[in-house]
């Protein structure tokens, strides 16, 4: 029986160039040799293979590695996936401010700006200004429009990630199924003169905690990460991936009911964002009679050590920590990672409180309870690798070479 061209063979399926790759990215195989070890193809075969990549200028040969054989000889040519080929944008959308970025191939950060972006604008002026930053990052930087290989996007918002477009969103009046992939890649033409690329959507706190499971938690096979600013929400990695549910739904702690009659911006009664989200405790310091616009206020006044927003920092705290009780229950993670404006030692000292106090000891007994460790660079992180995992998936890679005629 076959299967897609290329693809069949060690007990079923002939390895592609892009499993070739899959395989030195990930570091299982790195030489030529394991790599035919790997996949149980002829040497010849492997050299095809290998040959197109290079040419492609996604491999390159490493320094040598150990000499398996007893016998001695030479050592073996390691192989290295070439993260300088191509670039990323990425952008990390908020409600009221954003962060954009390039970066390379393997993550690292080589220029970043960020500003005030409200997204009440509406998706045309606020993706037309992200395009504008595209380019002043791209001419910072001294490099070509064309390097970009794709675009990686957080919203504060559901998203289907068929579909790219943010679904019934609270928080983003006037963005509900517009076509963001569209827009954002017509901006990035327009500012930069250069063709259209991939762009890619997710939720913000999916990629912030895909950003913090790739860089610091690789082993850690059920990872929740909680962002509490203007709104809550968490992103969930389960063995590597994204969990996102069945339409982008996933994590949307927010609008859990908590049976407090408060009105949450979703139009219902009684959700966790309208008590415990950075919104929140802004109004009720305000009501106080200490001014807090919003989540990043309540941040600021944290970071002076303001005793009221403490409290209510606390507060807030152990009210998530109620919910995220049954979250570690039902998903029993090895980290819960808490970021956003709130996330600070007020907070997470009330989510300690009562998370301990209310889910199960065997819930908790290999959980780790903490802040995140990128900051405001998660979001950054997570879109580029997201781009990156989705352009040189090994289906993909096949169809890339051929369109570019190797």
């Amino acid at each position: 029986m076959t299967g897609k061209p290329g693809r069949t063979a060690r007990g079923g399926a002939q390895t592609s160039a892009g499993d070739l790759l899959d395989l030195v990215r990930s570091g299982r195989a790195v030489t030529r040799g394991a790599l035919q070890q790997m996949t149980g193809l002829s040497r010849a075969t492997v050299g095809q293979r290998l040959d197109r990549l290079f040419r492609a200028g996604w491999l390159r040969e490493g320094a040598g590695g150990p000499v398996d054989s007893p016998l001695g000889g030479r050592p073996a040519i390691t192989l290295e996936f070439d993260g300088s080929h191509a670039v990323v944008l990425a952008a990390d959308l908020d409600t009221r401010h954003a962060r954009a970025a390039l970066l390379t191939l393997t993550g690292e950060i080589l220029a970043e700006r960020s500003g005030p972006l409200v997204v009440e604008d509406g998706p045309e002026t606020v993706l037309d200004g992200l395009g504008r930053w595209f380019a002043e990052l791209l001419t910072e930087t001294g490099h070509a429009p064309e390097a970009v290989c794709g675009i990686g996007l957080g919203v504060p918002g559901p998203v289907d990630s068929e579909t790219g477009r943010v679904v019934q969103p609270p928080m983003m009046s006037g963005w509900d199924g517009y076509d963001i992939r569209g827009r954002l890649s017509r901006a990035f033409a327009e500012h930069t003169g250069a063709g259209p690329v991939p762009v890619l959507v997710d939720n913000d706190a999916n990629l912030m905690a895909y950003g913090e499971q790739r860089t610091g938690y690789q082993d850690c096979r059920a990872f929740v990460l909680v962002k509490v600013s203007t709104g809550i929400g968490a992103g969930v990695v389960v063995g590597g991936s994204v969990y996102r549910g069945v339409d982008g739904g996933a994590g949307d702690l927010g609008h859990i009911r908590v049976g407090t009659e408060a009105l949450c911006r979703c139009g219902s009664y009684g959700c966790l964002a309208a008590v415990a989200s950075g919104g929140a405790v802004a109004r009720r310091l305000t009501e106080a009679g200490v001014p807090a616009a919003s989540g990043s206020d309540v941040r600021d006044l944290l970071a002076a050590g303001h005793p009221e927003a403490a409290a209510l920092a606390r507060e807030a705290g152990r009210r998530v920590g109620d919910v995220l009780a049954t979250v570690v229950t039902l998903l029993n993670p090895g980290v819960l990672m808490i970021a956003g404006d709130l996330a600070g030692t007020p907070f997470l000292t009330g989510v300690r409180e009562l998370l301990y106090q209310r889910a199960l000891p065997r819930s908790t007994a290999h959980l780790d309870v903490l802040t995140a460790k990128l900051g405001e660079r998660a979001g950054l992180t997570g879109a580029g690798a997201l781009v990156v995992e989705h352009l040189y998936a090994p289906e993909r890679v096949e169809e890339r070479l051929t369109a570019l005629g190797v």
